[in-house]
Formats: structure tokens, sequence, C-alpha cells
């Protein structure tokens, strides 16, 4: 239903593409902003890695990342690449053997951190092997693991050091005639990354990476992570995100992928939920009601905003620009599209008839579920709200008793003086 609108301008830079029988992942250049996360599984446990990447395909990511760190988690990509349903990265940190291995195990990228692997031999053998199979690699600047010398350069991991760190990768694999690259500059400080990218977006072309490493559990990890990727691509800095989440990797796919439709920088393909926060009005738990439907949309792919709302006054109105709500009055839902009343249901079936209501209106269309509203429905909610403002008042929240008491108690200290 809804579109990607976002005014923000995109940064241009070169693409990258990591190749995928079921269809290439672009990075760069026009290229919608992909998401990607990492499993958290033993690479050489080939079935619970797949179920895992299977599980963060469902949730939004485009890319997923496993570690190859020994022999055995090699030889568990050679077996997880052909059966994967998105390209995977090799998380290279230390021995150059693995990144080999990880190449010949088929996978569709590599990630190197330059504070780990530092021999510029090394570096250019793998440079040499990626060219040849047309594999790009992310070079993976952390601030928590910089090459020590650039860490006593500038004293500390400051933005500078993390791009220089990236530059000289990139020198590198120059040399070898290299430059199908991506780029991150991660760190846990969010000023400190923000800066750090928006330095390197300076710097090169090249398509970057966004991500807070180590950001922490949710929701304050959620939090500052939001905080510094929406921060650059609001500036048009980012071509690829990582949520880095101490959660279940699921988790972190779901983050990027809604922050990105948020933003407008992807097409919706799951529900969108707004509610009212409740008041003095609300006839239910707008909380409960909301967490409820909340839980039985996520799992599908209902590209719709949907709102919540605890009364039947001002909720269709201040919901209009949903696609479909529901609003409680008197123990009975009203059920509405784009702010039009098309059914009223009892209080216990509100979640049960919003779900049921968005699958038709995927399927159907808005105008067809106008079409099938029922008739006596408008009158019916319209009886309702007469009935609760009767009831309740148009103050339910005694907002006016407050202005006026302020206007009186100000008017007696002017008069005082």
């Amino acid at each position: 239903m809804a579109s990607a609108q976002s005014s923000y301008p995109r940064r241009q830079t070169r693409q990258v593409v990591l190749r995928h029988p079921s269809g290439d992942v672009r990075v760069g250049g026009d290229a919608a902003i992909s998401v990607q996360s990492m499993t958290i599984t033993k690479t050489a446990d080939v079935e619970g890695t797949l179920a895992q990447i299977y599980a963060l395909k469902a949730a939004g990511a485009d890319i997923v990342r496993c570690t190859c760190n020994e022999q055995e988690a090699a030889e568990g990509l050679a077996r997880i690449v052909p059966r994967s349903p998105v390209p995977i990265v090799a998380d290279i940190h230390f021995h150059v053997e693995m990144a080999l291995a990880a190449l010949e195990a088929g996978v569709q990228c590599l990630r190197l951190n330059p504070g780990n692997l530092r021999k510029p031999e090394e570096i250019k053998l793998v440079a040499r092997e990626c060219k040849d199979r047309a594999v790009p690699v992310r070079i993976g600047v952390n601030a928590g693991s910089l090459d020590p010398r650039l860490y006593q350069k500038y004293g500390g991991a400051t933005p500078e050091a993390l791009v220089e760190s990236a530059q000289i990768e990139l020198g590198l694999f120059a040399e070898e005639g290299f430059d199908d690259v991506k780029i991150s500059v991660k760190a846990s400080n969010v000023p400190l990354m923000i800066e750090a990218y928006r330095q390197l977006s300076e710097a090169t072309d090249h398509p970057l990476h966004l991500g807070v490493t180590e950001a922490g559990p949710p929701p304050a990890g959620t939090i500052k992570a939001t905080a510094g990727i929406a921060t650059l691509l609001s500036e048009g800095v980012g071509d690829t995100i990582r949520y880095s989440l101490t959660a279940d990797p699921v988790e972190e796919a779901r983050a990027g992928r809604v922050l990105l439709e948020a933003l407008g920088l992807r097409e919706r393909t799951s529900v969108d939920l707004i509610a009212c926060p409740a008041c003095g009005r609300a006839e239910i738990d707008v909380y409960k009601v909301a967490q409820e439907a909340q839980a039985a949309l996520e799992n599908r792919e209902i590209p719709l905003q949907v709102a919540v709302m605890g009364c039947v006054v001002n909720g269709p109105g201040e919901a209009r620009s949903a696609d479909l709500g529901i609003a409680a009055g008197r123990h009975r839902g009203h059920l509405f599209i784009r702010g039009q009343i098309v059914r009223v249901v009892p209080e216990d079936e509100m979640v049960s008839a919003l779900v049921d209501e968005a699958e038709k209106l995927v399927k159907e269309g808005v105008a067809a579920r106008l079409a099938a509203a029922d008739s006596s429905a408008a009158a019916e909610a319209e009886a309702d709200r007469a009935a609760l403002l009767d009831a309740k008042g148009s103050d339910a929240n005694h907002s006016e008793e407050r202005v006026e008491l302020i206007e009186r108690r100000l008017r007696e200290a002017d008069s005082s003086d």
C-alpha cells in the first residue's frame, strides 16, 4: 500500500555486486539500501546456521554474514552457501588461510578487519584471489580493534584514525588493481561513528556499510544504533546497514528493515503499527490491544499502516492517513479504512477483525473493501461517538480546566504586583 517517499538525496557511490543464484544484491549506486545481520550459530553447525539464515531473510535481511574462524567453519560454509537464500559474507579476522578457504567455499563476499589482518602481502593475496573470482570485499574497520600503530599515531581511536585505516587497506587493494570494495568504520561511540563516516564519505566514493558496533541489548542498543545510522542516512550517507545488538539476530534484521521503511528508503513489506498514547477518554487498555495487534500482524506480509486508537471520538479522524485502523467505544470496536468506518465489532473481536480486514485489504484493495463496508456501520459509530461525548464531555482530560486555572493564577499574580 505504502511506497518509498524518501526526500534524502543519496550520496553517489560506485556499486558492488554480491552475486547469488536467486538474485544478485547490489550495494551502492542507485541500489536500494540493503539490510544485513550476522549469524550467532557455530558455522560448522550447517543446519542450525541455515535455519538462522532463513529466519533472518524472513525478517528482512538481504545479506547475512557468518564467521569463518576455523577449518570446520570453512567446511560448513561450503555446505551452507549453495543452500542459502541470500548472499553470504565470510567474516575474517586473523588468518589469511580462512579468507582463502571461504573463497573456495563459494562465499559472495569477504569482510576483512584491517586491525587484525595486517600483513600487506597477505592482504594483497586476498585481493588477487577476490579479483579473479569477482568477489567483493568489505573493509571492516572497528574502533575496538584498530591497528596499534594508528592508535598511537592519533592518540586513540579517532575518526581520522579509522578513516586512515580504511585508506591504507584501499591502497593495498589498488596496487593489485582491485576496487570491488565497500567500507565500514564502526565504533560503539555514536558521535565518533557519525564523524568517521562523514569524513570517509568525503574521502572516497566506495559504498559504505553503516553500523554502531557493540551497541548492546535492546532497547538502549536499538536506540544507539538508530541514532547513528539514521543520522547518516538522513544526510544521504550509507548504502547498507546492520544493527549490532546483543539479542537474537532476527531483531537486528527486523530493526534495520523497519528503519529503512520508516525513512521511506525501502518499500514497505511489513506492518507499520501506530497507536494513540491513551487519555482520559480511552475505552480500552490501548497498550494491551496494540501489543496484541502487533504480535498478530508482525510476521505477516502486510505492507499497511495500521492504527489502534483508544476512543471513537477522535480516533478515526486522527488516524485518517492510516490504511486501516480500529477505535474503541462503548465496548465495541469501530473498524475504519482511510478514516471511513466500515464495520463495528464486539470489543473482544477487535484484534481478530483488524487482522482479517488487513488481509482482505492487501488482497482486494482499498476501493473493493470500502465498497464492501457495512451500510449501517457509520451510523452506529456516530451514535457511539455521541454517547461517549455525552458521558465524558468534550474535554475528558480536563485540559481546559487546567488552562483556566493557570490564567486565573497569573491574573491574581499580576494584580498583586
